[in-house]
């Protein structure tokens, strides 16, 4: 994956970056500077507003200095909307009234890190930006490694569906593998059929482009079994139940949860964690053909419950099913799947908020804890039971798709736990994946929503 070289070794000699909160803070260190200083910040009408910085000239008119507002002690995403804004120049953070703890300091580098991302892979004429010196109190290799980690899965998520098929999603997983010494296998087209993964079959099987299943695995097996299971669906045109064309501009996204996958298991192998790492991904592209599956077919899954098609577009939970289906064959002590499940999910959270599920509720309240700790959000809704005879079907077990609007993502979520082992201790995301607005540090497009709270979790628990 690309990278740049926008984070550099410490440099005292950097241009300081002083951050401030409105207010004491800012007053405080106000009221030490020459009357020359206090009256030109006064004519610039600079306050430490929150996302507001003024760059501070020299008596030579270099820059000095760059004054930064923060709206509170952990605002460190400010950092991130600085490299879009600032002249090309080695800057530095220089806390001086020591705001950030040590954490927050960390996160304000990656901040800047992740501001300083941009998709120009088609554009002809590539951006400079500003760089940033790194404080001696922060790993610059740690901070290289949770930079590659985000531009891994936004790379997939921004890259267009015509360069970013199943197969190609495989090759990425086997790129990963190679990397860090893991085992790969690669499943694709009648084969699926034929080893039982039906659904990832006939869900792909109307595209030009065959289907797969990529099943990854790292770390010594004696160790505790960490899955995750990612949907891979490249492009979802919504199948024979078609999209409309504003439903269907985002779908290249629709693989945000496999990308995601990627991208955790990447810190994960980088980090040596002390776990039995697999991945499974459940790859394919919802296509209109002659070919494509029908709303009426009834498929056989991989655990031998019959689903009813009543909807085509609800195709995500199906490839999920038989990854989940396939993952708890193992009995692993910790099963994970992330995807971009549910419109109502986004209806009812909006973009920057996960959904979780789960069947442990210890593991829901570790997750949710890990994301107040890392400033990396989600809420939990429940697995109300009641919904899922929202499912029945006359002719097959379940239907894959409600008779109504209601409660979408929780019967989404209610439709994947009849695929998984009630011993298992499960939990499924359903993430939007995607920054719908230009952000500090979160440029609009592909992004990986949790993957620090998903990670400080992970350590937490088996470290």
């Amino acid at each position: 994956m690309r990278m740049n070289n926008y984070l550099k070794p410490s440099n005292p000699v950097a241009i300081p970056i002083f951050p401030f909160v409105a207010g004491e803070h800012f007053t405080s260190w106000l009221n030490k500077q020459t009357p020359e200083r206090q009256n030109w910040l006064q004519a610039m009408q600079f306050n430490a507003k929150p996302g507001s910085f003024l760059v501070v000239p020299n008596k030579q008119g270099a820059i000095e200095s760059v004054l930064l507002g923060l709206s509170n002690a952990n605002d460190f995403w400010a950092l991130g909307a600085l490299p879009a804004k600032l002249p090309i120049a080695d800057y530095r953070i220089d806390d001086v009234l020591a705001i950030f703890n040590r954490e927050d300091l960390w996160r304000a580098h990656l901040a800047w890190a992740l501001g300083s991302y941009r998709f120009d892979l088609y554009k002809k004429t590539k951006i400079e930006l500003p760089s940033l010196a790194i404080d001696k109190s922060c790993d610059l290799k740690d901070l290289e490694l949770w930079q590659q980690a985000y531009f891994q899965v936004r790379d997939l998520i921004n890259l267009p569906a015509a360069d970013l098929g199943p197969l190609d999603l495989a090759k990425h997983t086997e790129d990963l593998a190679q990397q860090f010494k893991a085992k790969v296998q690669v499943i694709e087209g009648e084969a699926l059929e034929k080893q039982g993964f039906n659904a990832i079959y006939q869900v792909g099987k109307g595209a030009s482009r065959a289907p797969c299943l990529v099943d990854m695995t790292w770390g010594d097996k004696s160790a505790p079994k960490v899955t995750l299971v990612g949907k891979g669906i490249c492009f979802d045109s919504g199948g024979l139940d078609i999209k409309n064309a504003p439903g269907m501009l985002l779908m290249k996204k629709d693989m945000g949860g496999a990308a995601l996958c990627l991208g955790l298991a990447h810190l994960i192998m980088a980090k040596q964690l002390p776990i039995r790492l697999r991945v499974i991904l459940a790859c394919a592209e919802n296509s209109v053909d002659g070919n494509s599956y029908r709303p009426g077919d009834v498929i056989r899954m991989r655990n031998g419950l019959s689903v009813e098609i009543t909807n085509t577009d609800a195709e995500g939970r199906l490839v999920l099913a038989d990854g989940l289906a396939y993952a708890c064959e193992e009995k692993p002590d910790l099963l994970f799947n992330f995807a971009t499940l549910t419109g109502a999910a986004r209806v009812a959270l909006g973009p920057d908020l996960p959904v979780i599920f789960a069947n442990h509720q210890k593991t829901a309240n570790d997750l949710l804890a890990a994301g107040e700790v890392t400033h990396d959000y989600m809420w939990q809704l429940p697995l109300h039971q009641r919904y899922k005879n929202y499912l029945n079907s006359s002719v097959a077990d379940i239907a894959n798709a409600s008779s109504n609007s209601f409660a979408g993502t929780i019967v989404a979520a209610l439709f994947l736990q009849q695929f998984v082992d009630k011993s298992v201790n499960w939990l499924h995301m359903d993430t939007f994946s995607w920054n719908q607005e230009e952000l500090p540090g979160r440029p609009k497009g592909g992004e990986a929503l949790a993957l620090r709270a998903l990670f400080h979790y992970l350590v937490e628990s088996f470290v």
